[in-house]
């Protein structure tokens, strides 16, 4: 059996304490109860709402082989018989096993931040950096205080290709998260406003995300975008943190690695790169200016890390958006059939605006429309009843003139979208989803976007419920 850690090592690397007998090692991580795998070492983390020490005994009897619990939680768990590595705090210990992962490993290390399309970056370099190697990537968006120490935690010694999306939402977040990964190369993918409640202005968005920089190592490499207007901002402070290599990517003339051109359609995109005197013409699986501006990054990565770029280049013609985050379905109601663009995950202006434009050049069919359903941004504190406003011109430019809205923020943009468009609105999505299922028409695409706390996914939950999937060939479910 291969292990993912022998129990020496973790003892060595957590500073622990053995306590039963001991496993000669682990073949997983899991900080769940629920889902933790037979063989695998359960973390009892406390957390703000939960204490993992609570769920100790279920961890057990779902087939832990061993629990790492503090020190000070050891009397409450004397019941059992499990062994157990006793430590000062499971959270500074999953951090120490963490960096000792990142010692071990001869491969690549990446880290991805930025206000927009973090998860989607990193699962697009997962896809493009396999056929160079054995990828290891966080799971779903596990970009937190405990979610990157976990993902470090997990790595297995023989990765070529480490892959980090590091989350933040204030200052001094990005900074001791980053230093736990020690990146060889670090991407800010844009600067946007999410989570501008927490902050004064998107100058200190850049700043806070600029601390990724701070972690990079000796001779490894920064890549900024070109196009953003916090440029400046970033490129001074790559600089300042004293790193070897400042690239860029972008659209703008003076990019190292240049979207030069770009074609795009509902179902995919064709850009042409240019980078090092050289011009790639690339097909994309997955259809958005934004997911081509975000590829071009990638190749950049791919290349800066010594993977086949030509494997990479071909690794995105077979791209697909994953569910939330751009999947396209089409189902079939009476009379025909609809295109539902799932973007329920999360959102932000910026990511609004991407979306919009994605609607926007996707055609509908006979006397269809074009409808965007759209739920509140979070996390926009005084800024937010402006910026929902403010989304009503990119809607008018888009040519978008069906909109359905849903929650208590998305009523300012309600009021901003005067003149010939058709609105619906609705205080919550739950009063919104019986509308939706009985307003959609043969050859109608809809467009759900939202932050994930509103709950919007559940109309795209619901019109899949209702509508079962199309079944002519090539069409995606």
């Amino acid at each position: 059996m291969r292990f993912l850690w022998t129990t020496d090592d973790m003892i060595r690397a957590m500073h622990g304490r053995p306590v039963g007998q001991l496993p000669a090692g682990i073949t997983g991580i899991s900080i769940d109860s629920r889902s933790i795998a037979e063989g695998e070492a359960f973390f009892a983390i406390k957390g703000d709402r939960v204490d993992g020490h609570n769920f100790a005994s279920i961890a057990v009897a779902n087939g832990a082989a061993l629990l790492v619990v503090s020190e000070a939680k050891l009397p409450a768990l004397g019941r059992l018989t499990v062994p157990m590595i006793v430590v000062d705090d499971v959270l500074e210990a999953l951090g120490r096993l963490g960096m000792a992962a990142r010692d071990r490993i001869h491969g690549k290390v990446i880290a991805v931040t930025g206000s927009v399309g973090k998860t989607t970056t990193k699962e697009m370099l997962r896809h493009v950096l396999s056929p160079s190697g054995k990828v290891h990537a966080s799971v779903a968006s596990f970009n937190n205080h405990w979610g990157v120490p976990l993902t470090l935690a997990r790595m297995p010694e023989d990765t070529d290709f480490g892959v980090f999306e590091i989350g933040m939402n204030h200052f001094d977040e990005i900074r001791p998260l980053v230093k736990l990964v020690r990146p060889d190369i670090a991407l800010i993918t844009n600067i946007g406003a999410a989570h501008l409640g927490n902050f004064s202005s998107l100058d200190d968005i850049a700043l806070a995300k600029s601390e990724i920089f701070e972690g990079i190592v000796s001779g490894g490499t920064a890549l900024i975008n070109r196009d953003s207007a916090q440029f400046d901002i970033m490129d001074r402070a790559a600089h300042a943190a004293g790193i070897d290599h400042v690239l860029t990517f972008g659209a703008n003339a003076r990019a190292d690695y240049r979207l030069a051109e770009f074609d795009g359609s509902a179902s995919g995109s064709t850009v042409w790169m240019q980078a090092g005197g050289a011009t790639h013409e690339i097909s994309i699986g997955a259809p958005g200016r934004h997911i081509a501006e975000n590829a071009v990054a990638v190749l950049a990565v791919a290349e800066r890390a010594g993977a086949d770029l030509e494997l990479a280049k071909a690794a995105l013609a077979t791209l697909k958006p994953e569910k939330g985050r751009g999947a396209q379905h089409r189902l079939t109601i009476p009379g025909g059939t609809i295109t539902l663009i799932d973007e329920s995950y999360n959102a932000n202006p910026s990511s609004m605006r991407a979306a919009i434009a994605l609607l926007a050049g996707t055609a509908p069919s006979g006397e269809g429309r074009r409808i965007a359903v759209l739920g509140d941004m979070l996390e926009m504190g005084e800024f937010s009843a402006q910026l929902h406003a403010d989304l009503a011109d990119p809607l008018r430019q888009g040519g978008i003139d069906t909109v359905w809205l849903a929650g208590p923020d998305m009523g300012y943009l309600r009021e901003a979208l005067t003149g010939p468009v058709d609105v619906e609105y609705r205080q919550t999505v739950e009063d919104l989803i019986p509308f939706v299922l009985t307003s959609v028409r043969p050859g109608d695409v809809l467009m759900v976007k939202s932050s994930k706390g509103t709950g919007c996914g559940r109309i795209v939950d619901a019109l899949i419920q209702q509508y079962p999937a199309a079944s002519s060939p090539g069409e995606t479910a």
